[in-house]
C-alpha cells in the first residue's frame, strides 16, 4: 500500500505517445500550452501533461522566459502543468511551432519524423497523460513547470524504456494493438517518473509529496485514501500507524500544514464532486460512497468546500461538460 497508488487509483489516466523523431542538428521545436494541444490529442481531457523521452543524442529542453535544461540519453522531460516550452539542438534557421507541431500532432502516426540539419542526431518519442487535475491535485501541487529523471538509473525505468522503442517499432508497422500496449507503457513511463522524482528530493521536503516518502505520513494518507468511507478519528488513526495521537497530528502537520481529518474531508468533497458530475447516483448514495451517515451532513460539507449545495453543483456543472471543480475560496 502507497499513497501514490491509492490516489492513482481514483483517478482515470489516459496516456499515449503521438511523436517519435530522428532529428539532426541543428533543430528545434516549439510546443504551446498542452490545453491548446488536448483537442488534438485528448479531448476529453481536463489537464494534459506533455512529455519527451530522450532515446540517443543530446538536447535541451527550455520553458518561455528560462535558461535552457540539457537532456542526454534515457532522460525524461515533463511538464506537469503543461507550460508552453521548446527542445531542440543548436540555433536551426527553422523550428517547427504553432500550426506545423499540430499538423504533425493531427497525423497520428508513430512512423518515424526525419528533420533538421546534418549534424548529430537525436532520437526520441513524445507523449501525453490526461487526468482530473482536482484528483491529482495532491500530487501536481508539489511538482514544478518542468522536471526530468534519468529513467536509466533503475531496472524498472531500463525496461520501461526498452519496450516503449520496440513497441515503437511495432506501432509505425502497424502490427495489431501496438497502440494499445504503448498507451499503458505511457502510463507506467509516468508513474515510474514521479516514483524516481520523489525518491530524489531533499530529505527535508515538505508538502504532500515529502508526506507521502514519510513512512509515517505516507502510510497514514495511504490508509486515508484506500478506505475514505471509513468514519476516521485522530485517535483511530494513529492506532493504525502506531504513534500516539499528538505525535501524528505534529508529523501530519509538518508536512501538509493541516489535520488528517481535514485533509481527508477535502479529499472527499473532490471524491464526491467528481461523481456528481459524471454519474447519475443520488447525492444520498454518493454521501454513503465518500463517509457521511446522512445526505444532510454531507450537504453541509459540500456547501462549505464549493459554496454552493450538491444538487446546484450537479446542475450547473452538467452545463458546462469538462468543467473542474472549484472550491468555495473563503
Amino acid at each position: 500500500m502507497d499513497a501514490f497508488s491509492e490516489v492513482l487509483s481514483a483517478v482515470k489516466l489516459q496516456g499515449a505517445l503521438f511523436f517519435n523523431a530522428e532529428f539532426s542538428a541543428p533543430w528545434g521545436f516549439a510546443s504551446p500550452a498542452s490545453k491548446s494541444l488536448a483537442p488534438d490529442l485528448l479531448p476529453s481531457a481536463e489537464h494534459l501533461i506533455i512529455y519527451h523521452l530522450l532515446i540517443e543524442g543530446s538536447a535541451f529542453a527550455q520553458l518561455d522566459g528560462a535558461p535552457p535544461i540539457s537532456l542526454f540519453p534515457g532522460e525524461i522531460v515533463m511538464f506537469p502543468h503543461g507550460d508552453p516550452h521548446r527542445m531542440g539542438n543548436g540555433s536551426p534557421e527553422r523550428i517547427f511551432e504553432g500550426e506545423a507541431v499540430r499538423e504533425l500532432i493531427r497525423c497520428r502516426s508513430l512512423g518515424t519524423l526525419r528533420a533538421g540539419g546534418q549534424g548529430e542526431k537525436t532520437r526520441f518519442v513524445c507523449g501525453y497523460m490526461g487526468c482530473d487535475p482536482q484528483l491529482c491535485r495532491p500530487i501536481l501541487s508539489g511538482l514544478p513547470s518542468i522536471l526530468k529523471v534519468n529513467i536509466r538509473s533503475g531496472p524498472s525505468g531500463q525496461w520501461l524504456e526498452n519496450s516503449i522503442r520496440h513497441m515503437v517499432e511495432q506501432a509505425s508497422s502497424q502490427q495489431p494493438g501496438s497502440e494499445a500496449v504503448l498507451a499503458k507503457l505511457s502510463e507506467a513511463l509516468f508513474v515510474e517518473t514521479l516514483r524516481q522524482y520523489v525518491a530524489a528530493l531533499p530529505a527535508d521536503q515538505t508538502g504532500w509529496l515529502g508526506g507521502a516518502r514519510d513512512p509515517v505520513v505516507g502510510r497514514s494518507l495511504a490508509i486515508l485514501h484506500s478506505r475514505v468511507d471509513h468514519p476516521w478519528t485522530v485517535a483511530e488513526l494513529a492506532k493504525e500507524v502506531g504513534m500516539s495521537r499528538s505525535a501524528l497530528l505534529d508529523r501530519f502537520g509538518r508536512y501538509l500544514s493541516e489535520p488528517p481529518i481535514a485533509y481527508l474531508t477535502r479529499w472527499r468533497m473532490q471524491l464526491g464532486a467528481r461523481t456528481l458530475t459524471s454519474t447519475p447516483r443520488s447525492v444520498s448514495e454518493i454521501a454513503a460512497e465518500v463517509g457521511y451517515e446522512s445526505e444532510a451532513a454531507f450537504n453541509r460539507a459540500f456547501k462549505r468546500e464549493f459554496g454552493i449545495p450538491p444538487g446546484q453543483y450537479r446542475r450547473e456543472h452538467r452545463t458546462r461538460p469538462g468543467a473542474t471543480p472549484v472550491a468555495h475560496a473563503g
